[in-house]
């Protein structure tokens, strides 16, 4: 019988990153969540061949000094938690502390950062997890890391990746749900030379909506509370042709989840064909301590106290929009 031994770290990271990155999109999801996290009013995306060779993402949130900067590589690190109870009541997008070093563990990495501009910045550079310099760099306030070759040395999960094109949707797809549910916050997507999102900020969702899908020139607003949460969401109405696309958060993090899906698919599909292609946007808030966020490595599903009470009140609050069957109602700007 073979000896059980306790596995090396990088062999640990590359685990972990098999549950954490998933394709490029997983990158941007993981970085732009620690950017809002620090407080960052811009956050800046860039990426190359859909973000198989690079995926770059610059904030000016709160930084780091060199003493953190290196404590964020380390796994299980993170600023966001200290104790079991605090997983109850979980206020940050952030707080496994395994982003950082899983991204790194499959990529050739750099962080670059400065917590006070005045002290100098550090740059930290990773290659396969292992770390290759740490030298000091002048940067303004704020983070930038930059992913290079992602799963380079994992060719089982490089063959994966699917093409440019199709990575490229599915980061597009990530950062629009970080920028739905932060209005107060720049955003931009840049693919190459070309910008794909430039997102300024905005008082209202609804101005939000049109910067990041102009075709769409109205917007209808929905709101209920109740037992199962408060809801706000907006729906901009397509063309009539195509499934609805749907934007669910909880408490400001976008996520997927199968029943709170069906509760708006449910009442669309009662109102007739005129939603194909419309664009649904549907925020869940309710006390951190009924919902569940540390359920899957990605944090990219929720689970419920009361499942049915949360089916609810989505339900409710788009029903309460759609009176007559394919008829809007409740706009809010043409």
């Amino acid at each position: 019988m073979p000896t059980i031994r306790v596995l090396p770290d990088a062999l640990v990271n590359r685990i972990a990153a098999g549950e954490v990155v998933e394709r490029p999109a997983s990158v941007v999801k993981e970085l732009v969540e620690n950017s809002l996290d620090a407080g960052a009013q811009r956050i800046e995306v860039e990426l190359a061949v859909g973000g198989r060779s690079l995926v770059r993402v610059t904030d000016d949130g709160c930084g780091m000094d060199l003493d953190d900067a290196l404590l964020a590589l380390e796994r299980h690190a993170t600023s966001k938690i200290g104790t079991s109870s605090d997983l109850d009541h979980i206020a940050t997008l952030g707080f496994r502390g395994e982003a950082l070093p899983s991204i790194a563990a499959v990529s050739r990495f750099m962080l670059l950062t400065a917590e006070d501009p005045a002290q100098g910045g550090i740059r930290v550079t990773v290659e396969g997890g292992s770390i290759l310099a740490t030298e000091a760099s002048a940067r303004a306030r704020g983070t930038t890391v930059e992913v290079r070759d992602l799963f380079f040395n994992v060719p089982a999960r490089r063959k994966f990746l699917r093409a440019p094109q199709t990575e490229l949707r599915h980061a597009q797809e990530s950062l629009w749900g970080a920028a739905l549910a932060r209005p107060d916050v720049a955003f931009v997507l840049r693919h190459g030379a070309r910008a794909l999102i430039d997102a300024p900020v905005v008082a209202d969702v609804a101005d939000r909506i049109k910067d990041l899908w102009r075709r769409f020139d109205r917007v209808i607003r929905f709101q209920s509370a109740g037992a199962g949460g408060e809801v706000r969401g907006m729906l901009a109405p397509g063309g009539g042709h195509g499934r609805p696309n749907l934007t669910l958060l909880v408490n400001g993090r976008a996520v997927r989840d199968r029943l709170l899906v069906g509760a708006v698919m449910r009442v669309l599909r009662s109102a007739g064909s005129g939603f194909g292609g419309a664009r649904v946007i549907v925020d869940l808030r309710l006390p951190p301590e009924t919902v569940d966020v540390n359920v899957h490595p990605a944090k990219t599903e929720v689970r419920f106290r009361q499942a049915n009470a949360a089916f609810g009140a989505v339900q409710r609050a788009v029903r309460k929009t759609i009176v007559v069957p394919g008829r809007l109602v409740n706009v809010v700007a043409d």
